[in-house]
């Protein structure tokens, strides 16, 4: 299977299918997907979306940030959903070069998870419960939908490099959402110089701060964020498939 799907506008969309979990089953494929914003879907790109047979799409943007980009065409064609995850906007162009720009971001990814603890629950509730294929999204596909994914693949017992991997194959979108910013922008000037980067050890200091906070990622999403149980159970029972089924 191939976890990347070419678009022409879009950059970063990804199917999360095919990682093992550690009880020996596998993420099902053409099941969820994780992607840069679907604002960007029109002609062609916009068909072959359609092909995926989602049923649900789950914005994880600023209300702000939608009215200014916007969101899915013809969003009443889907279970379309809103969850704002990130509570304390920041402009990563901004970035102060002569900082660890890793541990500047891990720092926000943390606030986004106690701030956002709620709708993170909320999203995968959602992804657990529903009927067919979803998409998670955000603006560039790197930061709060990497986030989501690992909290997501980690409920499923993927391996930690794994999770860490999946989080940096951004990277390889990285030129061409540097590029978009550019276009988007072009008065102004780019302070931080690696704009559009998602090296794994990002991931592996916010996983690491979690656990460290909260005494896993387990931890934090039951006793923070106050996942059930129940929707844990049921995000397993959708989403892996194999040797246990």
């Amino acid at each position: 299977m191939n976890r990347h799907i070419e678009f022409g506008r879009l950059h970063n969309f990804r199917d999360v299918g095919g990682y093992r979990s550690a009880d020996g089953r596998t993420v099902a494929w053409r099941t969820l997907y994780r992607a840069d914003s679907l604002g960007k879907l029109q002609g062609a790109d916009w068909e072959r979306f359609l092909e995926l047979g989602v049923g649900t799409v789950i914005d994880l943007r600023y209300p702000w940030e939608i009215e200014a980009k916007g969101r899915i065409p013809e969003a009443e064609r889907f279970r379309y959903v809103n969850l704002s995850i990130e509570h304390r906007p920041y402009d990563q162009a901004e970035i102060d070069p002569d900082i660890d720009p890793w541990r500047y971001l891990a720092d926000r990814f943390a606030e986004v998870a106690e701030d956002g603890a709620e709708e993170i629950r909320q999203v995968i509730e959602e992804i657990a419960e529903a009927p067919g294929p979803v998409v998670f999204h955000c603006t560039s596909g790197k930061d709060r939908t990497g986030l989501i994914a690992a909290l997501v693949l980690t409920l499923l017992g993927v391996d930690r490099e794994e999770i860490l991997a999946d989080f940096a194959l951004t990277e390889l979108a990285t030129e061409r959402l540097t590029a978009d910013w550019r276009t988007a922008h072009p008065d102004r000037v780019m302070k931080w110089p690696s704009y559009g980067r998602a090296p794994a050890v990002i991931m592996e200091l916010v996983l690491a701060d979690l656990e460290a906070r909260h005494g896993s990622v387990h931890g934090y999403l039951a006793d923070r964020a106050g996942l059930s149980d129940r929707t844990v159970e049921r995000l397993r029972a959708r989403l892996l498939t194999g040797a246990n089924d």
